[in-house]
């Protein structure tokens, strides 16, 4: 039987996992041999007997567990020197990074791994059941408004007392993609006042819809990815976004910002004159600031305070409910392993032309086969030689 193997997480504060007892036993079903590395889950509570009264095997060495899979299912990718551990033609899924990763990418193609980046999951309709981004950051929405309600020193819904009335605290969300939106709605369920802001407008309606206010600004044509992400923003364009905002800014006590780009360094939505203009106590959480940040002056990892703003860059924002964001994760590998499984071979079909693992594998017998990624290391290459 093929050994599909699932090594505990190794970054550190990491709580989550790519494996929960329930789905050992699918892949039992499809006719793998399940095997982790021992403790893979106990950030979460969930000890080595549950999983093996599931059917999985443990192994306590991560040595021994990489060098005899066949497919290494995990969040995170691994380190240089484990991919050495593995053999040729092995599978590995988990998230790669690959535009920031080129020298990790080609060490995969010297070593004859096929690889699978979980950001790169096509966001087509068949793939929304593994479509990891979206369901890690559905969580993150949730738990950047848990820490600015954590933050902020006032509550959020209207109190009617004998003490008199508090007013609702305002939420201003900048970005309704699956993150955004679930900010919204969690914000809402607190008892905020919520409006929001994308560039895309057709999601105007979404925001409504969940009771809040859209920010209608004329940046003229915009629009979306065919993958679903906000398209970059002309200079021009990103001067009236930022003039046309800061005043919802100034009158809020919460903002929330998700603009990330695909690939790319996330746009500064938020200069220091604007947070200047915030009222002190006020908070901003910035989900981008691990890749560059939304917000001028945030720091990655950190809370910090500026003209008495409190700038909140924690980021790894799923891992604050790391039950269910191993939950949803773990759903995501298998919906996308049982899905090219075949129970002919009882393997995983490998096909670089499907329409699905085109879009994410990154490597495969020695190449790099993902043509946005071609693309992109080209790019880089040459405005590297023409420097």
């Amino acid at each position: 039987m093929p050994v599909i193997a699932f090594p505990a997480e190794t970054k550190p504060g990491e709580k989550r996992c790519s494996l929960m007892p329930i789905n050992v036993k699918a892949y039992t079903l499809l006719g793998a041999d399940v095997c982790i590395q021992s403790g893979i889950g106990a950030a979460i509570n969930i000890q080595d007997g549950d999983y093996q009264a599931a059917g999985a095997n443990v192994i306590t060495s991560r040595d021994d567990l990489l060098k005899k899979a066949d497919i290494v299912l995990s969040l995170h990718k691994l380190t240089a020197e484990e991919i050495g551990l593995l053999k040729p033609e092995t599978l590995i899924v988990s998230y790669l990074d690959p535009f920031n990763e080129h020298a990790f990418v080609e060490q995969l193609c010297a070593a004859q791994i096929t690889s699978i980046s979980m950001e790169m999951i096509p966001r087509i309709s068949r793939c929304q059941k593994m479509d990891a981004l979206s369901s890690q950051a559905s969580l993150a929405g949730y738990v950047m408004i848990m820490q600015a309600v954590n933050t902020l020193d006032s509550v959020l819904p209207m109190m009617m007392t004998p003490a008199g009335t508090l007013k609702p605290a305002k939420v201003f969300v900048i970005g309704a993609g699956v993150a955004g939106l679930q900010a919204i709605a969690t914000a809402k369920r607190l008892g905020a006042s919520v409006t929001a802001f994308d560039t895309r407008s057709v999601v105007a309606e979404q925001v409504q819809s969940l009771g809040a206010k859209f920010l209608d600004i004329d940046l003229g044509q915009t629009g979306e990815t065919g993958q679903g992400y906000a398209q970059a923003l002309t200079p021009e364009q990103m001067q009236i976004q930022q003039r046309e905002q800061a005043k919802c800014i100034a009158d809020s006590d919460i903002v929330i910002t998700t603009a990330q780009l695909f690939g790319r360094k996330p746009p500064q939505l938020i200069d220091d004159a604007t947070i200047a203009m915030m009222k002190p106590g006020s908070v901003i959480v910035d989900m981008a600031a691990e890749t560059g940040g939304n917000v001028a002056g945030s720091v990655a990892g950190e809370t910090i305070v500026k003209h008495g703003v409190s700038l909140v860059g924690t980021g790894n924002w799923a891992n604050g409910v790391a039950k269910h964001a191993t939950q949803m994760y773990a759903s995501n590998l298998y919906n996308l392993i049982s899905e090219f499984w075949s129970k002919e071979s009882n393997r995983f079909e490998l096909d670089i032309e499907d329409e699905v693992q085109s879009g994410c594998i990154i490597t495969h017998q020695g190449q790099v086969v993902n043509k946005m990624i071609q693309s992109f290391y080209e790019q880089t290459n040459s405005q590297q030689e023409k420097a």
